[in-house]
């Protein structure tokens, strides 16, 4: 298909659900309304073929007064050759009908779709038809509101050509229906796109809405269950209607309003409601033009309490609006930020062309410094685009504002640069200050628009969570569970989400123990984030990380408990709430929702990482949150069934994960890693994914995290034999080759299969960790092509894809900055902000999770399945395990490799143990394998525990944090070709943490081997 470059427009999606239905019959009765509409021109083709359309590998010919073509054979997709009539408005809701005859000179079947005649080309009817020369009619509802959409018959895909003719062609529709301005009226999506407040409970039952009201509400609006965002046109008619009961009777007040102060009022009624229901329509003309209106059942003033149920709400008249149409901008498509001097710099080019193509790379003054010939890619299955890819890799001048031209198209503008990714590595991390609970954010470290009193602190409006209680029936005690991250784009805080969020700011970090590019921690040290923490000799990162941490641990089940050391699942209102909202000034209670073993074991994995990676800091803490983990891991074991109930979905997600085999190994391992102990090896080396492959095609999430455990298990250092690790190397390797080979078959480069099941609910989070897997590979192995392919995978997330669309907030010519937040809700209150630059979205989502991007995309390709739009919240929410898969491979591109140095290798001897424990004794031996001498020398390592430098010889020796640093005496500065020279130290350690010997040794920041 063509590539859209239509205008984008601002649209709330309709609640009607897309019917497709066909059938077969001689005639269609005329309507008891208004006579349809015909919108075929020319159906019967006496005026020859105009203003019909074929693609350029057939000709339209109109004989025996039919229209016909003849259909090239060999074509790989139906689209590759079709016919079609353009102009037909679509209206959401209005029923259509379809006719025609066809028929054809071979035996076959042909689609017809009536659809957006745009990207995404979202289709309203999609059918298949035999033609047979008798009359076919097939009748639909549009589920969109378009001006410009259009019939299309699909003829290609076939091995043999043939020739295909139609006639009659009529396509007709209602007169006079007007447009829908309520989602979801049918709760055919669940509670999507509806708020409560006020009630018990709120769910759908039955195909109903229904919710259950306390009695004692002092007035109507004390309580109410509704829709917000409704488009309003001044002096536009609207008729209201829906089904609704109350058991036992009660008086539900019915509004339209302004959904903002102050709340202007354009209908109310006062309706006298019945437990054996009725259906209600009532006819208004608004005064005002508004996008933010209200749908609002007051629920309050009611002495007894009583059971709300609503059904097919609808709302309709006003404007329709016109369809979403997304501007994908020049069909040059790059990486909107730009490339690294030394990496991979490629492009895609989206055209029609199926033979090579001139390029050519363009300065900031129009100069072109490089050209060459596009390679033609066929049809992306993910885009369902043509494409070729243009590859400027050869290209390495450090420049701004560069182009690439091809085909007529010029590209974004974009940078070559070594510090590409400097600042991404900042703004990604520093979204997670942003989005803390429990602290005010301080707009001095971030800016005054992101300023904020801290939230759910138990100031009212606030109802938690200093105090906080369980579910009805849950717990009989309260929990003071201050802090942690506000998850995603509303204030619910999950464990399960927090803890892989938890574990990869960590992983960043520790990172810098055993990577060669990564200088031991410096840019992710002390004062490199604006946090209220800097300047405690802590890096800042793990402050960071210790913000939810802590949380972590306050969701831990009491000692003498049911269920003790177990971890609620997640802490949220127990209503969903609307957007806009401030943490501050939710007004929900909150609730701890029941344990799980699947929180318990992210719990007891994060925080025995934790542990090991805040020794050096803070040893009481380490030591508290190391008892946690063990205190969690025991309880899991002993309860290893217990699951979140998938129902448990109202006022937050569910989170729901019946297979937590997956924890249970990555628990083990990170215990195993931070203790030494025999029982948490024997453990993991018994799960079947020690020895199992545990790296999806599609990436590990918060769902599936056994690949945490690997990663951890591949690059900490450990007491597993060297056979052991090797193995395990060696499984990263392996699946990053795989993930090479995937990107190398996908035309926007992407370490991601192309089907629709390859783009799910935050797959920008599972494309950025198969990079993770990638760059892990490259630390490990030093391959180039490991990195190469790390680097290629974020071009599609900053613009190289079918939308041209950076996902990052602040990032890129065209980036996202609407995402889905109550927080950062600009687009419904401009005196809010975006979301922080760093911000990134979940991204294209076939699965259209939500009302909003199922009626805007309906029929999407893949990677079209995206809208920035605030009320998109399956393609386009904000979550901290998204921001944290961004900020750990921000911070691998960030770091460059050090500058070529000395030839070394190096010998390391632990001792043993002091008698009586406490410490023990190490020696670091090193020779100069290279053929040059060296003329002074500094070795460093790192510890992975509670080591501490107590004492050193034959060199000066200090600590800071985990890091040793031995510089030579006077005596010992010069190696020879082939020399060895010598230290030895000793140092103080607890019997709570392993010794394992260093994973990186560097000499003069050259690695060692």
């Amino acid at each position: 298909m063509p590539d859209g470059k239509g205008r984008p427009v601002k649209r709330r999606a309709a609640a009607t659900v897309v019917v497709l239905a066909a059938a077969l019959i001689g005639a269609v009765g005329t309507p008891a309304s208004a006579a349809p509409v015909e919108h075929i021109a020319n159906g019967t083709f006496e005026s020859g073929t105009s203003p019909w359309w074929a693609t350029g590998n057939t000709t339209l010919a109109v004989r025996d007064g039919r229209l016909c073509v003849d259909v090239p054979g060999g074509t790989a997709n139906p689209w590759d050759v079709a016919i079609g009539h353009n102009g037909i408005p679509l209206v959401d809701g209005a029923e259509y009908t379809l006719r025609f005859t066809a028929d054809t000179t071979v035996d076959t079947t042909v689609t017809a779709n009536v659809q957006l005649n745009a990207a995404p080309y979202t289709t309203v009817l999609s059918t298949s038809v035999s033609p047979d020369g008798q009359a076919a009619a097939h009748t639909f509802t549009s589920g969109l509101t378009a001006a410009d959409g259009t019939f299309t018959l699909q003829l290609g895909g076939k091995a043999d050509p043939y020739t295909v003719c139609i006639d009659d062609v009529s396509l007709t529709s209602d007169s006079d229906l007007a447009p829908e301005q309520i989602e979801n009226g049918d709760f055919g999506d669940g509670t999507a796109g509806w708020y409560s407040y006020g009630t018990t409970s709120t769910a759908v039952e039955d195909g109903r809405l229904c919710s259950a009201v306390p009695g004692g509400l002092a007035n109507p609006w004390d309580g109410g269950v509704g829709q917000n965002d409704v488009l309003l046109t001044a002096g536009a008619t609207y008729t209201l209607s829906f089904d609704a009961s109350a058991d036992p009777n009660a008086t539900v007040r019915v509004a339209v309003q302004l959904g903002a102060e102050p709340y202007t009022g354009y209908f109310s009624r006062d309706l006298a409601l019945t437990p054996a229901g009725d259906h209600y329509e009532f006819t208004f003309t608004a005064p005002d033009d508004t996008p933010a209106g209200q749908v609002a059942f007051q629920v309050g003033a009611n002495p007894a309490g009583y059971r709300l149920c609503l059904d097919n709400v609808s709302l309709r008249g006003g404007e329709a609006e016109p369809p979403y149409v997304p501007d994908t901008g020049p069909r040059v498509r790059v990486n909107q930020v730009g490339y690294l001097p030394d990496g991979p710099k490629r492009a895609t080019l989206v055209t029609d062309a199926t033979t090579a193509l001139p390029w050519q790379l363009q300065n900031s003054a129009g100069v072109v410094v490089r050209s060459g010939t596009t390679t033609p890619r066929g049809t992306d299955a993910a885009s369902g685009q043509n494409v070729h890819t243009i590859d400027f890799t050869g290209y390495a001048a450090q420049a701004q504002h560069l182009t690439l031209a091809a085909d007529g198209e010029t590209s974004h503008p974009f940078d070559i640069s070594g510090t590409l990714y400097d600042q991404l590595r900042s703004d990604s991390l520093q979204f997670f200050y942003i989005q803390r609970s429990g602290i005010a954010i301080d707009g001095g470290l971030v800016g005054a628009a992101y300023a904020r009193p801290a939230g759910h602190l138990g100031v009212a409006p606030n109802q938690g969570d200093t105090d906080v209680p369980c579910q009805p029936g849950v717990c009989d005690y309260r929990l003071d569970a201050r802090g942690g991250w506000y998850d995603a784009g509303d204030h619910g805080k999950y464990v399960v989400n927090g803890g892989i969020a938890t574990a990869q700011l960590l992983s960043a970090y520790e990172r810098t123990k055993t990577a060669p590019t990564a200088g031991f921690g410096a840019a992710l040290g002390d004062g490199t984030l604006r946090v209220p923490e800097r300047g405690n000799n802590v890096p800042d990162i793990l402050d960071e990380a210790r913000w939810e941490l802590e949380w972590l641990l306050r969701m831990q089940v009491p000692a003498g408990k049911p269920l003790a050391g177990m971890a609620h699942h997640k802490l949220h209102d127990q209503n969903w709430t609307g957007l806009p909202l401030a943490p501050q000034a939710d007004p929900q209670p909150r609730e701890l929702h029941p344990p799980s073993t699947a929180a318990t074991l992210n719990l007891a994995a994060a925080a025995a990482q934790g542990a090991r990676l805040w020794a050096p800091y803070d040893a009481a803490f380490a030591d508290r949150a190391l008892a946690a983990a063990r205190t969690a891991y025991a309880a899991a074991k002993a309860h290893p069934a217990v699951y979140a109930s998938a129902n448990d979905g109202n006022g937050g997600g569910a989170y729901s994960d019946n297979d937590v085999t997956d924890e249970f190994y990555w628990a083990a391992a990170e215990l195993y890693l931070t203790t030494g102990t025999p029982a948490y090896r024997t453990d993991l080396e018994a799960s079947p994914h020690h020895t199992g492959d545990v790296f999806s095609a599609t990436g590990f999430s918060w769902g599936s995290t056994a690949a945490l455990g690997r990663l951890d298990l591949a690059t900490v250092p450990s007491g597993l034999p060297a056979a052991e690790r090797t193995r395990i190397r060696a499984s990263v390797a392996a699946a990053a080759d795989a993930y090479l080979a995937t990107a190398a078959g996908q035309a926007y480069g992407l370490p991601m299969f192309g089907g629709p099941g390859a783009y799910f609910w935050g797959a920008n989070s599972n494309i950025i960790n198969n990079a993770v897997v990638l760059a892990t590979a490259f630390d490990l192995t030093g391959q180039a092509r490991y990195r190469t392919g790390a680097v290629e995978a974020m071009d599609y997330v900053l613009g190289r894809n079918a939308l041209n669309q950076s996902y990052v907030t602040g990032w890129g010519e065209n980036a996202s900055e609407n995402q889905h937040s109550r927080i950062f809700a600009n687009q419904l209150d401009p005196a809010l902000p975006h979301p922080p630059a760093g911000s990134i979205a979940g991204g294209a989502n076939a699965g259209l999770d939500d009302p909003f991007a199922k009626q805007l995309l309906d029929g999407c390709e893949p990677m079209f399945c995206y809208v920035d739009d605030i009320n998109s919240y399956a393609t386009n929410e904000v979550a901290v395990n998204w921001n944290s898969a961004l900020a750990w491979i921000a911070s691998f591109l960030a770091d460059r490799s050090a500058p070529a140095g000395i030839s070394c290798r190096v010998v390391y001897t632990n001792y043993g143990t002091w008698q009586g424990g406490g410490g023990f004794t190490g020696q670091l031996d090193i020779t100069n394998t290279g053929s040059a001498p060296v003329n002074g020398w500094t070795a460093r390592f790192a510890f992975t525990g509670d080591q501490r430098l107590r004492e050193a010889w034959m060199a000066q020796a200090s600590q800071a944090g985990a890091v040793l640093t031995a510089r030579n005496e006077s005596y010992n500065a010069r190696l020879q070709p082939g020399a060895s020279v010598m230290f030895g130290f000793n140092a103080t350690q607890s019997s709570s943490y392993a010794n394992p010997a260093p994973g990186l040794v560097t000499v003069n920041g050259s690695r060692c081997s």
